[in-house]
């Protein structure tokens, strides 16, 4: 059975105060999860039902989608071979992981008063996942889930009378803008209060016309959005101990549950596929870039050890916590280009099938 703990977490100590373990801060705990249909949600669940199996009921946002209601989508996520050892080793634990009808889109998260109730009677634990993921989205709709979504579930925490820890899930790529980044909170591109009021009385064709010119030097929504997400973590914050972590490009599992586990083609795994059909044959691009990706495991053991350090250490400021390789296991997307030929050329997929991108080249 694993579970998360070493030496150092395990006997820290705070004055004459004992911290306690990971497994033990989450016993018994209630925990709001947004986000958990997602890649990194759907991990966080299965290994807090895993490795802290003592913990108390999961409740996690969900919205209608596709003709199925929150409880047909979590029943589907549940029946996934990603739960697989989790049916086998604790098959109890599933019945914990409650359905909770929401989106973060929708005024007051879209609760009804009863589930409202039910939260803030007995969350502890709060990890805010939800996002829009997507380079390209419109700025209106990565204003509404990105900015906007996080503010009410920052006004959610207020209500949340339980609430020990709160953790929100940002990006390391949020402040692209920098040449170096610490771990700390920049001040935004502009006040995400006059960003939220434009784009709600400008129709779509205006919202496009000035997305350039809102974002300036950032490349995309995502990463504009995702920087002034964090300041109203920090605006929101009050007494409420609260952490940010930022991940770099999360990839596929590197051990748990079992290696190799994804669910989308998003970020490297698209561009793996891209290759393995042959469609893929040159990109364009930065050999000697590193590649700077995070297995979802690794980043999902620290999430759930960013929640317990904000719940024990209650800090007074808001922690930002960066989950990245780059600085200390570096490969470069040469490097990565040279695997895929190699995997591929000794692989057990035709000949025909093979598309070598070792000369990605570079005309930046």
């Amino acid at each position: 059975m694993d579970t998360i703990t070493s030496d150092p977490l395990v006997e820290m100590t705070t004055g004459s105060t004992t911290v306690p373990t990971i497994t033990d801060f989450y016993a018994g705990k209630d925990i709001l999860i947004t986000g958990a249909t997602g890649f990194v949600g759907k991990v966080l669940v299965e290994k807090l039902l895993r490795s802290c199996g003592d913990v108390g009921n999961l409740y996690c946002l969900i919205r209608p989608k596709s003709g199925k209601d929150h409880n047909q989508r979590l029943l589907a996520i549940l029946s996934e071979k990603l739960f697989d050892r989790v049916r086998k080793e604790r098959p109890a634990c599933i019945g914990k992981v409650k359905a909770v009808n929401g989106d973060i889109i929708e005024g007051n998260l879209g609760l009804s008063a009863e589930d409202e109730a039910m939260l803030i009677s007995n969350v502890s634990v709060l990890f805010h996942c939800a996002a829009t993921v997507k380079f390209n989205e419109p700025l209106r709709l990565a204003i509404r889930m990105n900015v906007a979504g996080v503010q009410r579930v920052v006004k959610l925490t207020e209500k949340l009378t339980k609430l020990e820890s709160f953790v929100h899930v940002s990006t390391a790529y949020a402040n692209c803008d920098k040449n170096r980044i610490s771990e700390c909170v920049y001040p935004p591109p502009m006040c995400p209060e006059k960003l939220i009021k434009a784009v709600g009385w400008m129709d779509d064709s205006m919202c496009d016309a000035v997305c350039p010119f809102v974002l300036g030097n950032w490349p995309n929504t995502y990463t504009y959005t995702k920087a002034m997400a964090e300041y109203i973590i920090v605006q929101g914050k009050r007494d409420i101990p609260t952490s940010i972590i930022r991940p770099s490009i999360i990839g596929a599992a590197w051990r748990e549950p079992f290696p190799g586990w994804i669910d989308n083609f998003n970020g490297p795994t698209g561009l793996l596929i891209g290759v393995s059909k042959g469609l893929l044959r040159l990109m364009k691009g930065e050999r000697k870039a590193i590649a700077d990706i995070i297995p979802v495991d690794i980043f999902v053991n620290m999430l759930i050890t960013v929640g317990w350090y904000t719940g024990t250490c209650r800090p007074e400021k808001v922690n930002v916590f960066h989950c990245t390789s780059g600085s200390v296991n570096k490969v470069s997307w040469g490097e990565i280009g040279n695997l895929f030929s190699v995997f591929y050329l000794f692989s057990t997929l035709r000949v025909g099938q093979c598309a070598c991108i070792s000369h990605l080249s570079c005309t930046m």
